[in-house]
């Protein structure tokens, strides 16, 4: 959600600044508005659903992810790279598969709903985007997790 919601900021700000004529019949100004505050509402919700989940987690002794952004950036080939050897079983072959093919449907001209479309037709594509992120970000934090256990280090932040 959080990802999600600097989206719709970063498209209402673009909106501001870019936009001269109507959008889909309304002002432009009153759009990038619109979509800056409802952006910055839904990235504020994000984080504080994010905050509670990780407590969650915590409280009932789950794996959480942790590493920041570069961290987890840097572990991606080596999640890879253990996953392909059967030396890291708790990402399963769908999920780098449904990987692959997100990266195709984002690189592919073909779309759900075309391009063409004002707004709506760049929602299917974020989407895919967004999830992709966060399912990637997810794994290798899980998998830094992993490897931190492996090695004694503390593994929670």
């Amino acid at each position: 959600m959080v990802y999600f919601g600097g989206l719709l900021a970063v498209l209402g700000v673009g909106t501001l600044l870019f936009r001269d004529g109507d959008v889909v019949g309304l002002p432009a100004v009153g759009v990038g508005v619109g979509l800056l505050v409802i952006g910055a509402g839904v990235s504020a919700f994000g984080f504080v659903r994010r905050r509670k989940v990780r407590a969650r987690k915590i409280a009932k002794g789950e794996p959480v992810p942790v590493g920041d952004v570069i961290e987890r950036a840097r572990a991606l080939p080596r999640l890879i790279r253990a996953a392909r050897k059967g030396e890291y079983g708790e990402l399963p072959k769908s999920r780098m598969t449904l990987w692959v093919l997100a990266l195709i449907y984002l690189v592919s001209p073909f779309d759900i709903l075309p391009d063409l479309l004002p707004i709506i037709g760049v929602t299917d594509d974020a989407g895919v985007a967004v999830w992709l992120l966060t399912s990637v970000s997810t794994a290798a934090g899980l998998f830094i997790n992993h490897e931190r256990k492996q090695v004694g280090q503390r593994p929670l932040d």
